[in-house]
């Protein structure tokens, strides 16, 4: 394949392209490198860059239309309180230099527990409603976070947990300057939230200041969900030399590779404790991340699969368990 065809193969991606460029291509091993190749651009060009809002394609791979439309009508009141309570948009600087944004939600009184929410892969902050009333309601200072690039944050690039852990010590030093060295931080993230938050505490600053982690369906690295994705979707048995053509390229361009760091590694020394949620028919990120995750994490720490459950809707599916199950956990911080 010349330069011309390559450019028209990525130009011409119709979601389908992955899987066959690089399944055709292994059948002949002189042309695997070039294959490899185009790969591995692919997989740049869908999952690095800026998402332009969300990705209909990753909503209908992972969810249940009939259950979506069934949660979305449950969950209305939502809507109507996250319009009218009070808000203020938030934007410091990350340490590379781009604006950051958030949202806060002031406690009814003033408090000294503040939580600070991320949310997942094409995602803003206030689709982080529902946690947010909740923790609203327990009287904690509430804080939506935008992602890099996402929502009103700056960035031409995701950062899938790598870079956003850097951006949470930031925005829990802003935390701290705002409320106080003795404000009670939680953390919740859900998808590429909860790999943020627990990536974060590999992070000294970060265990040295945070009371407790929730992390929501988490992976445990990129680079792991995206071969899960590759070999489920696209049937491609061998997908490290993908990643790791695709990790050059992202290292010079973004600044950091897929498998650059993992969950497990940053919570092999923690002491914060950790709650991991996940909904026993997650269609995208499989369940026994999140058991990896657990069995990683040394400190006080807690399971909770919630049945019928898919990706990112375990509050939804059972709203009364996952809010209890929190509470009980969070009651001692």
């Amino acid at each position: 394949m010349d330069k011309k065809e390559e450019e028209e193969t990525l130009g011409k991606d119709d979601g389908n392209t992955f899987g066959k460029v690089v399944v055709g291509g292994l059948a002949g091993a002189g042309v695997a490198a070039g294959i490899t190749g185009i790969a591995s651009a692919i997989l740049f060009k869908k999952t690095l860059p800026r998402p332009n809002g969300v990705d209909e394609s990753i909503v209908a791979e992972f969810a249940d239309t009939e259950k979506m439309a069934e949660y979305a009508k449950k969950m209305e009141y939502i809507g109507v309180w996250a319009e009218g309570v009070s808000k203020e948009d938030i934007f410091i600087t990350a340490r590379d230099g781009i604006k950051l944004h958030a949202v806060y939600i002031p406690a009814e009184k003033p408090s000294k527990k503040l939580v600070i929410l991320h949310h997942g892969y094409t995602s803003k902050a206030m689709d982080n409603s529902t946690h947010a009333y909740f923790f609203h309601r327990e009287g904690y200072e509430v804080l939506l976070l935008d992602l890099r690039a996402h929502g009103e944050s700056e960035g031409e690039y995701v950062g899938f947990g790598i870079l956003d852990r850097f951006d949470t010590e930031k925005w829990i030093e802003y935390a701290h300057e705002r409320f106080g060295g003795d404000i009670k931080i939680v953390l919740h993230g859900t998808s590429m939230g909860g790999t943020t938050v627990l990536m974060a505490l590999g992070l000294e600053s970060v265990q040295n200041s945070v009371s407790a982690v929730i992390a929501d369906c988490a992976f445990t690295s990129p680079a792991e969900i995206f071969s899960h994705v590759m070999k489920k979707n696209y049937h491609i048995p061998i997908t490290s030399p993908i990643i790791n053509l695709n990790g050059m390229y992202s290292k010079k361009v973004v600044g950091y590779r897929f498998d650059e760091y993992s969950t497990q590694e940053a919570l092999k020394d923690n002491k914060v404790p950790v709650l991991f949620v996940h909904g026993k028919e997650d269609k995208f990120v499989p369940t026994i991340m999140s058991e990896q995750n657990y069995e990683a994490c040394k400190s006080r720490k807690q399971l909770l699969m919630v049945e019928n459950a898919g990706h990112g809707s375990s509050i939804f599916e059972n709203t009364e368990l996952y809010e209890e199950t929190e509470k009980e956990f969070l009651k001692d911080i």
